[in-house]
């Protein structure tokens, strides 16, 4: 999971675990609610204190009375954090009292062989501090009496947990690549996350909305780093429900918002919803990298030489208005073809970062011109003068032109398709900016001495070069698709 050691915090259903969770990590990252068992996968953050940095593990509430399957995944889950776990904080509640589940937790926790510090949450008043005594007798030491919400006696805890940790240094910032898998409920996230790390990392279940934080997983591709962030499954606007359903849906847009490629999860047992052309819009609009997953695939039968080709028709109409995005089959149950999900994903990542050099960008602009012509609108034509790359991840390029009112959407489409089959740029979002002709830079020409400048200026296909600031304009002189020639002059130069 990661090099730094681990925190885990555990107790039974509604003690204040994830209200501490985002207090140790400093942002928001796990969702409270009131109810119990908000919580469900194992949400990770990392925390530092006195220069030491830890990853701190957020649990589900442990309820060993209850015997739905939900309940049983939640107690492995918190099992699994324990294991992994270098100092154990066990949670009760101060506000409520002692419980026979908070001894059920305590008699498991006994037998770990990790220390383990007893947090006596919501103690908010003096009176609650003290009656904190009780826990005592749950036999894990003294309780620490802590106010998650407004952080009482936080940092006397952490100085607790600093002792205990073992000797780590703090992780330096990384560019390292964020995967997110999105899509409606109960298309198979959590399981193509687990088949991917080949292990039960989330929790599954038939059951939609099983997951409800959007949970970061460190892991290791071909000796390079990535970031797998699974996150709870988008409905409609109008059919998510109140509360922690809303929070957890937001959570999932957040995540989308901080990740470099989103692959979009879907069904392949059910058509192709609007919601997984909304969820494929927003991604694309945030202008993150995409890549379309069809899991469940070896539930399709019968098949033949024609159905995955017809199954990606089906998806390129559907979500036709994203271009060049890799669609894979897949099946989380078979891990048929899972392992293709990152090689894909990073490949994506690869081309949102790619740059390409300003003048093998105007030469292919240059040649798309003589390709097809932009029309003129109310007797004016376009005229593109250069295009230069701006940015990065993602790629983003500006066009000077003499009036940017002039370009219409089908040509801007024509413009990006030509970028797209020159360069690639597969999976990503790009950004084609237009401004007027009068906002663009001045470049020096190839092989011109210092202070010699020229403007390129293209119409249909041809780019005159015209010298400033280095002697009178030579009309015999003119660049064509890269290469400059002579001619002669159609008519003499005024007299002066």
């Amino acid at each position: 999971m990661s090099d730094l050691p681990i925190v885990a915090l555990v107790g039974r259903p509604n003690v204040g675990k994830s209200t501490l969770f985002n207090r140790l990590v400093g942002r928001p990252q796990a969702i409270i609610e009131d109810e119990p068992g908000t919580t469900r996968d194992r949400n990770y953050g990392t925390a530092v204190w006195n220069d030491k940095a830890f990853m701190v593990v957020d649990t589900g509430g442990i309820d060993f009375a209850a015997e739905t399957d939900i309940a049983r995944a939640i107690r492995r889950q918190a099992e699994m954090a324990i294991e992994e776990a270098d100092v154990i904080i066990m949670m009760v509640d101060a506000r409520s009292g002692l419980t026979a589940m908070d001894h059920d937790v305590a008699d498991q926790l006994r037998h770990s062989k990790q220390p383990v510090i007893l947090a006596a949450s919501k103690a908010d008043n003096e009176m609650r501090r003290l009656d904190s005594a009780e826990f005592y007798s749950l036999g894990l030491g003294e309780p620490i009496p802590i106010s998650g919400l407004n952080g009482l006696n936080t940092g006397d805890m952490l100085d607790t947990v600093a002792a205990l940790l073992p000797k780590a240094e703090e992780p330096e910032p990384d560019q390292t690549p964020r995967i997110t898998l999105v899509g409606r409920p109960n298309v198979g996230k959590s399981s193509l996350l687990n088949a991917i790390l080949q292990e039960d990392r989330a929790l599954v279940s038939n059951i939609p909305g099983t997951t409800r934080d959007s949970t970061d997983t460190a892991v290791t591709h071909n000796d390079r780093p990535v970031i797998l962030v699974d996150t709870a499954g988008i409905r409609k606007r109008g059919h998510i429900e109140g509360g922690v359903e809303r929070y957890s849906v937001m959570r999932a847009m957040r995540a989308i918002s901080r990740s470099d490629v989103a692959v979009l999860v879907i069904d392949a047992t059910e058509p192709i919803a609007a919601q997984d052309a909304h969820i494929a819009g927003y991604v694309w609009e945030a202008g993150k990298g995409l890549l379309v997953v069809v899991n469940k695939w070896d539930l399709v039968v019968p098949k033949d030489d024609h159905t995955l080709d017809q199954f990606t028709r089906r998806i390129k109409s559907e979500l036709h208005f994203v271009r060049d995005v890799p669609i894979l089959f897949t099946s989380a149950l078979t891990r048929q073809r899972v392992r293709r999900i990152l090689d894909l994903a990073l490949e994506v990542k690869d081309q949102r970062v790619q740059r390409v050099p300003t003048g093998e960008l105007n030469h292919v602009i240059q040649d798309a011109l003589r390709k097809h012509q932009p029309m003129s609108h109310s007797g004016r034509m376009l005229k593109l003068r250069y295009v230069t790359q701006v940015a990065i991840d993602p790629p983003t390029f500006v066009f000077f032109v003499n009036d940017p009112a002039l370009v219409h959407f089908s040509y801007r489409r024509f413009l990006e398709n030509q970028l797209r089959e020159q360069f690639g740029f597969s999976g990503t979002a790009l950004r084609l900016i237009f401004r007027s002709s009068r906002e663009a830079p001045e470049t020096a020409a190839p092989g011109g001495k210092p202070g010699t400048a020229r403007k390129r200026v293209a119409s249909a296909g041809r780019t005159t070069v015209r010298q400033k600031s280095g002697g009178a304009t030579n009309p015999k002189r003119r660049q064509t698709g890269g290469t400059t020639i002579m001619r002669k002059a159609n008519r003499p130069l005024p007299k002066p």
